[in-house]
């Protein structure tokens, strides 16, 4: 009985000796608990405090990043600042087959694929109409949006932007944007601005 108790006494304490060396690995690997801890060039450049004010201010931002006229040049890092560490971007898109999938991307994922597409033909992004839902600290926005290739030109693209985001107690962040697009055979609903 002895020996057993002496074993498992030994093994607990391998275990835990062990853990030790691992934990501060994944500490030192892990990103940052909150977002505003990013700031270094490689990570989370530090944005503009009217940008992260508010709700309305940092929806506003994303919409104005991404738009702009054939050729321009989009400011990334303005982006990058909106966005917590790890911050997804989701697109929904609905197959021929009529199955639905996601396409999840990283902001450096966004900026590869979008950038050349966004500059090729010019590409405005407005919203048209919002709803939101808050508790605490976290947001979500359903934010219904018209894309067009000239500012004032007609849309040739409606849809939904679900944006996710946080209030860490100084600002707002953006963790997540999930969107789908208008289809003939799914309209945007009247509560959404359709």
């Amino acid at each position: 009985m002895e020996s057993v108790l002496l074993r498992k006494s030994t093994l607990l304490c391998a275990l835990v000796l062990a853990s030790v060396p691992l934990q501060a690995a994944v500490a030192q690997s892990a990103p940052a608990a909150t977002a505003s801890a990013a700031t270094s060039a490689t990570e989370t450049p530090v944005a503009r405090p009217s940008d992260v004010a508010s709700m309305d201010a940092i929806i506003e931002a994303v919409y104005d990043v991404i738009s702009g006229p054939k050729g321009q040049e989009r400011d990334w890092n303005r982006m990058r600042s909106l966005f917590a560490p790890g911050a997804r971007l989701i697109s929904a898109r609905t197959g021929k087959d009529g199955v639905t999938s996601t396409h999840v991307m990283s902001m450096d994922d966004y900026i590869r694929l979008g950038d050349p597409l966004l500059k090729k033909d010019g590409f405005f992004e407005r919203e048209a109409h919002r709803t939101e839902d808050r508790f605490g600290n976290i947001a979500q926005v359903f934010s219904t949006y018209e894309s067009r290739h000239e500012k004032d030109g007609k849309p040739f693209q409606r849809g939904i932007n679900s944006f996710q985001l946080l209030f860490d107690g100084k600002r707002w962040w953006v963790v997540t944007i999930y969107w789908q697009g208008e289809r003939p055979e799914l309209p945007i609903p009247k509560q959404y601005g359709g």
